[in-house]
């Protein structure tokens, strides 16, 4: 069943609450709930403009964003920086990010991507969570990608980043492909949860986190925000969760099917993906 007959079938009059009809239907409430989180229009302007220097400076910290808003003409506390920093999950790639941070007792995995050569499909992917501006709120974005072909696994948007939404991104991903040899997320408590690991390893996925701060550890979904934010995103003005969800399917199928890549010798993501036999499971359909 589609993703849209599922949220056709939550009935707001029906007996059961929201809530348990989203579990009944293995609806993540968030898919139903798709409004943007409110914020004050000129802290969207702000985080708008954070957001896209952050994609040319990650290394930059709340102090040197505060000057690059003064040189555009907003001069605001440095404080307010950090906050809305925060909120959108960035902050120096250097330090510890918010959204990165472990939950009490989670247990951390090595990075094993170091000197790995990737040279096969499923034999790693990565995972990460991104926030996406729009024009009267904002929502976030989690991907997965398999790291050979650079194709898109599966994608979901939310108005939250608890470790539900991503356990179900995941599952739902495992079931539709081959398990990866590694799985390779950041520290984030979402990440690190005895829930999300553990889907991994029943599944006999060996689990691989970044280095604290290190963003560039988990470069190609790095590359992927940066993609489509200046391909999508940015081009267009989103109203609420139901258009952003339209236009990332249309633009990841563009993206997977027909757009080219220099690293992959002018191939598409699908092009490479497909190469192996094995790239679905068998009787399974792509979820997107």
């Amino acid at each position: 069943m589609s993703l849209a007959q599922r949220r056709s079938l939550v009935d707001p009059a029906a007996e059961g609450s929201l809530r348990q009809q989203c579990q009944w239907l293995g609806l993540h409430r968030s898919a139903y709930y798709y409004q943007p989180v409110a914020a004050d229009p000129e802290d969207l302007l702000l985080m708008r403009l954070l957001d896209e220097q952050y994609l040319l400076t990650p290394q930059y910290g709340y102090r040197k964003m505060q000057l690059v808003l003064a040189q555009v003409g907003y001069r605001v506390n440095h404080k307010r920086v950090r906050r809305l920093m925060q909120t959108m999950g960035i902050e120096a790639i250097y330090t510890k990010v918010n959204t990165s941070k472990p939950g009490t007792g989670h247990r951390i995995y090595p990075y094993l991507l170091r000197g790995l050569l990737i040279d096969r499909v499923h034999q790693v992917w990565a995972t990460d969570i991104t926030y996406i501006p729009m024009s009267t709120g904002f929502m976030y974005l989690m991907a997965i990608i398999d790291l050979y072909s650079r194709y898109v696994l599966k994608w979901s948007i939310s108005n939250t980043m608890d470790a539900d939404w991503c356990c179900q991104v995941l599952a739902q991903t495992l079931a539709t492909y081959p398990a990866p040899e590694i799985f390779n997320t950041d520290q984030g408590s979402q990440f690190t949860s005895d829930a999300f690991t553990n889907l991994l390893l029943k599944a006999e996925v060996r689990v691989s986190m970044d280095g604290k701060g290190r963003a560039l550890d988990n470069i190609f979904v790095e590359r992927l925000w940066r993609t489509v934010k200046y391909e999508d995103i940015y081009l267009k003005a989103y109203q609420d969760g139901w258009q952003l969800e339209t236009g990332l399917q249309g633009y990841f199928e563009f993206y997977n099917c027909r757009r080219f890549h220099q690293s992959l010798n002018y191939q598409t993501p699908e092009q490479v993906l497909k190469r192996d036999k094995k790239c679905y499971k068998q009787n399974k359909n792509r979820i997107n």
